[in-house]
């Protein structure tokens, strides 16, 4: 009597002198779709582009999109070019996640506008640029992946707001963002309780002032003392905070100040 081998069982021994390379490539596949997979916005620069080789550092596959991303020669890296205010960007990005790496473990929703000025000089194309990349940047890819999550029974998405939305400064006028930052911290706590029971958490990292190129080193002081601990954030402190609660599985519905000590007080 012939006993076929099953080559769940081939594999084993696929990197062995004679292995069988059907088994291999069978081998290799499963633990390719085993490796979890992070789609991050707003990727290209700062904190975005310090998220991507955080979590490929931790052997996370990720999928990288903004609008000027270009592909680079990581296979483990997709980028995925798009205006985020756009649905079909979203759309884009999970279809291609899912024909290249097959899941969607974690969204990092990290594009993000912040404009301040006075309340009575924001114009129709702030409002606008704000409400797009804020607002339906973060509805339209996280509902997206969230759908996936659930097929898969687990996930987390985590979002970046702005401290300035829990503490408002007389000095740094920003309704703007309240209203849309402070509008994903409120969706952060309702999708943390809708999802609780299925596999999903859903967390915030709110920052205080983050040394970044966009703020020019003469504001530094200025920014600086805005924040009790008298320094501006690194952008490693919101990576720190982002990679703490993409392991910290007893946490959902959080909102994580990062913003020394602002939204305490002064």
């Amino acid at each position: 009597m012939t006993v076929i081998q099953p080559i769940c069982e081939i594999s084993d021994n696929a990197d062995q002198p004679g292995g069988h390379p059907v088994g291999r490539k069978v081998r290799d596949k499963i633990m390719s779709n085993q490796q979890k997979v992070v789609v991050i916005t707003g990727a290209s620069q700062g904190i975005g582009e310090a998220l991507v080789k955080a979590y490929r550092d931790r052997d996370f596959r990720v999928v990288a999109t903004s609008r000027s991303i270009q592909q680079g020669a990581d296979p483990d890296i997709l980028a995925v070019a798009g205006d985020i205010a756009d649905p079909a960007t979203a759309d884009r990005v999970v279809k291609e996640a899912l024909a290249k790496f097959g899941r969607i473990d974690t969204l990092v929703n990290n594009a993000g506008i912040f404009t301040a000025k006075p309340f009575t000089e924001f114009t129709a194309e702030d409002f606008a640029a704000n409400i797009g990349t804020n607002v339906a940047g973060f509805f339209h890819i996280s509902q997206r992946a969230a759908a996936e999550m659930l097929k898969q029974g687990s996930g987390h998405i985590v979002s970046i707001t702005a401290s300035v939305t829990d503490h408002a400064m007389s000095n740094v006028p920003a309704v703007l963002a309240s209203l849309t930052k402070g509008g994903i911290n409120s969706a952060t706590k309702g999708l943390a309780i809708e999802y609780a029971s299925r596999g999903i958490r859903v967390n915030a990292v709110s920052p205080g002032v983050i040394k970044t190129p966009m703020h020019a080193p003469e504001t530094h002081e200025f920014l600086a003392a805005l924040h009790p601990v008298g320094r501006m954030g690194e952008i490693r402190d919101i990576v720190d905070a982002v990679l703490y609660l993409e392991t910290a599985s007893f946490v959902t519905g959080e909102i994580l100040h990062v913003d020394g000590g602002q939204s305490a007080g002064h």
